[in-house]
């Protein structure tokens, strides 16, 4: 329940935490974003609505939070985690599938859900993933499985990661502080989850029907 209340109301939570951790914020934020792929297990985290939330306070001139940091902290961790999944996967997958307490946490149906994007996408998979969340935690994890080399993956990675963290950035920056937005932030957060579950939920619902 902290954690959903965490990811709706972001935009107060996130203001907390630079009241309350001053410059020390940059490292926790890096280290959400990083996780939410690059630990595997916790692809709840939250990614887009993070990063919107925490441009649309750095656009405030009484924030203590700077853009330019943001951007290069968040797309380090972006690459980083994908990669960091990717090695786990490249030399732990098979240790790492035979232990229950794995499967607590990564559900089946998420690694075959995630296999099932990489075929139909191949390497672009990686880039595509990176706006879908849950996808992008476990596309990375099948790539390192053997599906794709190290060099083909940090190329798509750094495409995806670098789009990724730019528009979600730049619309928090243009969009966050505007009145109306300021006052639904909390609606605003939901739209955003649910547009980038959208293309999963479309391919799961044709997947149900060609079945």
């Amino acid at each position: 329940m902290q954690l959903i209340d965490f990811i709706i109301n972001v935009d107060r939570h996130l203001a907390e935490l630079v009241n309350n951790f001053g410059n020390w914020s940059y490292i926790i934020l890096f280290l959400i974003i990083f996780i939410e792929t690059g630990a595997v297990i916790l692809p709840f985290l939250p990614g887009d609505s993070l990063l919107f939330a925490a441009a649309a306070l750095a656009a405030n001139n009484a924030s203590q939070l700077n853009f330019w940091i943001l951007f290069i902290l968040f797309l380090v961790a972006a690459v980083g985690g994908d990669s960091s999944n990717f090695f786990i996967s490249k030399y732990l997958n098979k240790w790492l599938q035979s232990k229950p307490w794995f499967h607590k946490f990564v559900k089946p149906e998420y690694l075959q859900q995630a296999q099932e994007f990489f075929d139909k996408h191949g390497g672009k998979a990686i880039a595509l993933g990176r706006f879908i969340p849950i996808v992008r935690t476990f596309v990375p994890f099948v790539a390192g499985s053997g599906a794709l080399t190290y060099p083909k993956f940090i190329h798509y990675n750094l495409i995806g990661s670098f789009i990724w963290v730019s528009i979600c950035l730049i619309c928090g920056h243009l969009f966050g502080n505007l009145p109306f937005v300021q006052e639904h932030f909390s609606l605003i957060v939901l739209g955003i989850i649910f547009i980038s579950l959208l293309p999963a939920i479309i391919g799961f619902f044709k997947s149900k029907k060609a079945a």
